[in-house]
């Protein structure tokens, strides 16, 4: 590995995050709250240690494969180590285990938080709360390719390790132009569910964080309650349409923008999306009336809606305490925890694709035990599908669900219950936010230990970066000077 090189970028990285802890410092100071010389202590720390990092010397240093791995994995875990300083220094959490589990939720977008009461927090430390989720949605790594173009070729390994999903693609012939497209689309989408949202009646600061934890379906309020606290079906439907818009592939959106409807419309995966979401709110409609005693209004199902797209979207904000449904819609929840939204997208879980082309797999392999002489290729949008990338959604999938257990067997220690211990790490895994039983979305994580804390941020990061890049910095030939 290139060490020299990929500490020269971790400063870069670090720059932009000091500088990006200056909008919550001036909220701080703006509201009086007392937490702005917090976050200039913690940028100014920041800032210090980025610009130690980018005095290595790097000239004729050209980034390979394996560095663009190393970097998005170390990249993620120095964000998120930083990123906890103004919790700190602010005393919001003094805990620095619970306050780096707050960043990584945050940057993840996962959404699993250890504070409450969130009503009279400090403004500049709820604002931080909301912005690491924004900035995690995209990546803060894609911004800084965005907006530090200095790598050249070797920007396409960082953007291939960064990018959610099996199959890379660009959108551009040039990386840094690709970046600067979806942080497009991204802002685009956040200007506007935050005129949504004011309109609907919230105020400025609540319509510009919720549109910041709505687009990186990362979750995040300023009300104790969640979206609860609006009691408003009109806020309900606008962030149900911006969940969902947010769950498709940032390549299909900006298909959309450019008209070509017929990229979008022949999507099986986003077909995959859009039907997974509509069978489970029927599902959990038809169960809440049939076995709950609701009345088929639309009341029951926007909760229901707002609840399956919140959860496939790995969003994890709340309107209902979803805990006290029946058993089937529970379980109907925890599916779509586990199949996510759309590769591309700011959500997480095994993503669609995944699960269309696992199938397509398993089809082929009865097809191959039936007609052993038949040669049957898989293929996906009328593109053939690599054995490779075939090969790598199932050590995707295996790695998936080992960690996933792994996280249940630790947070198990903790005498929390089987449903609350194996949903807690599914949640993490999956970068969804909220679990079930006493784990559920009217309560927190701040009852589980330390060592839970770290398994599970663990598990947001492996979660958020889809394993491998995460992965491989235990692994020592990685470390081996090239």
């Amino acid at each position: 590995m290139n060490t020299k090189l990929v500490f020269h970028i971790l400063g870069l990285i670090l720059r932009v995050e000091a500088v990006l802890m200056l909008p919550s410092a001036a909220i701080g100071f703006a509201s009086r709250t007392g937490d702005g010389p917090d976050f200039l202590l913690a940028a100014a720390i920041t800032l210090a240690v980025g610009q130690a990092l980018t005095f290595l010397p790097r000239k004729g240093a050209k980034m390979q494969a394996r560095d663009g791995f190393a970097t998005v994995g170390l990249g993620w875990i120095v964000l998120s180590l930083f990123g906890a300083l103004p919790y700190v220094f602010s005393g919001v959490i003094p805990n620095y285990i619970d306050a780096v589990f707050e960043t990584v939720s945050g940057f993840t977008t996962t959404g699993a938080t250890v504070l409450y009461p969130l009503e009279g927090l400090p403004t500049g430390v709820l604002f931080w709360r909301a912005q690491t989720q924004w900035m995690g949605g995209v990546g803060v790594l894609v911004l800084a390719l965005a907006l530090i173009p200095k790598l050249g070729e070797g920007s396409v390994y960082l953007m291939r390790a960064e990018s959610p999903g099996p199959i890379k693609s660009k959108l551009t012939p040039r990386i840094g132009d690709t970046a600067k497209i979806l942080y497009f689309i991204y802002i685009g989408l956040t200007v506007a569910e935050t005129l949504c949202l004011r309109l609907a009646g919230m105020n400025w600061y609540e319509a510009l964080t919720h549109a910041f934890t709505t687009v990186s379906t990362g979750g995040f309020s300023v009300r104790n309650a969640s979206i609860a606290a609006y009691d408003s079906m009109v806020i309900d439907w606008i962030i149900i349409v911006f969940m969902f818009l947010s769950g498709v592939n940032f390549a299909l959106l900006f298909y959309a923008v450019r008209r070509n409807f017929k990229a979008v419309f022949e999507s099986e995966e986003l077909r995959s999306y859009t039907i997974m979401t509509v069978a489970a709110v029927a599902l959990i409609v038809v169960n809440l009336v049939a076995h709950a005693g609701w009345a088929l209004d639309a009341e029951t199902i926007t909760d229901a809606t707002f609840q399956v797209v919140t959860l496939m979207t790995t969003t994890g904000y709340m309107t209902y305490d979803y805990v006290l449904w029946p058993t089937f819609a529970q379980t109907v929840l925890i599916l779509v925890m586990f199949a996510g939204a759309c590769a591309g997208s700011t959500a997480g879980g095994v993503k669609q694709i995944r699960v269309v082309l696992l199938f397509k797999n398993l089809h082929r392999e009865i097809q191959r035990i039936l007609h052993p002489r038949s040669v049957k290729t898989i293929r996906c949008d009328g593109e053939r599908v690599e054995e490779p990338i075939l090969s790598g959604i199932t050590l995707f999938f295996f790695a998936y669900i080992m960690l996933l257990l792994v996280g249940t067997l630790v947070v198990a220690w903790d005498d929390v219950g089987f449903t609350a211990a194996f949903t807690a790490s599914l949640t993490c895994i999956s970068n969804v936010g909220p679990a079930f039983d006493i784990l559920g979305p009217t309560s927190n994580f701040s009852m589980l230990s330390g060592v839970s804390k770290i398994v599970l941020s663990l598990n947001m990061l492996l979660g958020r970066l889809e394993i491998m890049p995460l992965l491989l910095l235990v692994f020592p030939g990685l470390w081996k000077k090239r």
